[in-house]
């Protein structure tokens, strides 16, 4: 064992060859001396262990080899780019909705310049970061102002906070939803300060619950869109139109969390119903909140648009500096906002609302190309068939509604071979996800942004036999 510990070249050894030198020239002498040690302590240990050495300290030229391959990987951001297969478009785990191409280039723009952010060109002087945004929603929807903070649970908690603490807020029991990562309601309204009073049963809600619950300390009346849950049958719920109407009464107002937030009527487009933000102005509300990343099609970020006067308290808030966002996701905001400018053109533009309206014939289409690579990459150890799918908004939109898609399935009678094959997905330069079902693995394309990209990519599964 002394002889294999003798064999392991000193920090100070590798720095001074010329491919030592090298490393220091490329990665910095820092990064190169902390990987020396740290293959040095792995080595160490094998010796204990196994009594023998690492493969990679039995010749000089693997150790180098071992050492940039490290450093090298170290440079590699782990939030890397995936395949989406799994017929979800705006898939929480994957980052919900991909930026236009506008939106893109806008943020790009802030990022490498200095911009306008809080600077009124025309007057030349200070301004609000959220003007920009403030004054489109207010073209598009007709709300008088809004304010934008990073998510939609931060604007629900903007609201609470700033006109509800120490005070109750008066809210369905059957609305009292939870969110990704066990993320409820109540804990919002109890980081907020506010008490959480509930009214009807969980299926049913009648005004008279609201009317009964109202006292002299009720802050707020409440609505929740059910956007990640439907509750059916024997159902009673109170509109927005009905609850204004009994806050105007008590004079006290109404906010609703629309959760999803869709700006356009997705029916146009032969997709589920949402309600729009529109429609909700309509009906009376006087604070609405939504999310960028979900049906809007844009970037994470929390709206909230409404009443003027309401807006302004929201902005002076302690807590909107606390949440606001930043010069890059206001400018990839803003540039899907004006997207919607042109509603003719969103299903070109907007890359969401694209993949979601694409024809079947056009991802069937797809799916040949996808079938007739993988036969030949696969050879005989699988069955491939082209088959019908459903496919799914994603991201807590529509959970109950199915969109028609085609998919590429896999099927093996030994599951093991459809793990590995699922392993060997995952280990390409980028990662394929898809979903599992009924033994078979579903490539589903309606979440497939480029075909042409996914053909290439899948070429390196000839390289990792």
């Amino acid at each position: 064992m002394t002889a294999l510990f003798q064999q392991l070249p000193s920090v100070d050894k590798i720095l001074k060859t010329p491919q030592g030198e090298q490393l220091v020239t490329e990665f910095g002498h820092s990064a190169v001396v902390n990987c020396c040690r740290h293959l040095l302590a792995q080595a160490r240990e094998k010796i204990k262990i196994e009594k023998k050495l690492p493969h990679f300290f039995t010749d000089f030229n693997h150790t180098i080899a071992e050492v940039n391959r490290y450093l090298a990987n170290q440079q590699q951001v782990k939030i890397k780019s995936v395949h989406n297969l799994t017929g979800t478009v705006l898939h929480t785990n994957l980052g919900r909705a991909l930026w236009a191409q506008s939106a893109q280039q806008a943020a790009l723009t802030a990022m490498r310049q200095n911009v306008a952010l809080e600077y009124d060109l025309e007057a030349g002087k200070r301004s609000h970061r959220d003007n920009y945004v403030s004054e489109l929603l207010h073209e598009l929807t007709g709300a008088q102002a809004a304010c934008v903070v990073n998510n939609n649970a931060a604007a629900v908690l903007l609201m609470l906070a700033t006109f509800a603490q120490g005070k109750e807020v008066i809210i369905s029991r059957g609305e009292l939803i939870e969110i990704g990562g066990a993320f409820r309601i109540p804990d919002i309204m109890a980081q907020a300060g506010c008490k959480l009073v509930e009214v009807g049963t969980t299926n049913r809600t009648h005004l008279n619950d609201y009317r009964r619950a109202i006292n002299e300390n009720t802050a707020l009346l409440m609505k929740v869109h059910s956007s990640n849950y439907q509750i059916c049958g024997f159902t009673c719920e109170v509109s927005e139109q009905e609850l204004v109407e009994l806050g105007k009464e008590f004079n006290i107002p109404v906010v609703t969390d629309l959760g999803s937030g869709a700006l356009t009527d997705l029916s146009r487009y032969d997709l589920p119903k949402e309600p729009t933000v529109q429609e909700k102005l309509v009906q009376g509300a006087d604070l609405i909140s939504f999310s960028g990343d979900k049906l809007l099609g844009g970037p994470q970020a929390g709206i909230i648009v409404g009443k003027k006067e309401l807006i302004q308290q929201l902005q002076s808030h302690p807590l909107k500096r606390v949440l606001r966002c930043d010069k890059v996701i206001l400018a990839g905001l803003e540039a899907t906002l004006r997207l919607y400018l042109q509603p003719e053109k969103l299903t070109e533009k907007l890359t969401s609302l694209r993949l979601l309206t694409q024809p079947l014939e056009q991802l069937r289409q797809q799916a040949e190309q996808l079938k007739e690579k993988l036969e030949n990459l696969l050879k005989d150890d699988f069955l491939l068939q082209i088959e019908s799918s459903s496919a799914q908004i994603g991201s807590g939109s529509q959970p109950m509604a199915k969109i028609p898609s085609i998919a590429v399935t896999i099927a093996e009678k030994n599951s093991e071979k459809l793990t590995a094959l699922l392993a060997r997905f995952k280990k390409l330069s980028t990662p394929i996800i898809a979903r599992v079902e009924n033994n078979k693995i579903r490539l589903d394309l309606r979440s497939v942004t480029a075909i042409e990209t996914l053909l290439i990519t899948l070429e390196e599964l000839n390289q990792d036999q």
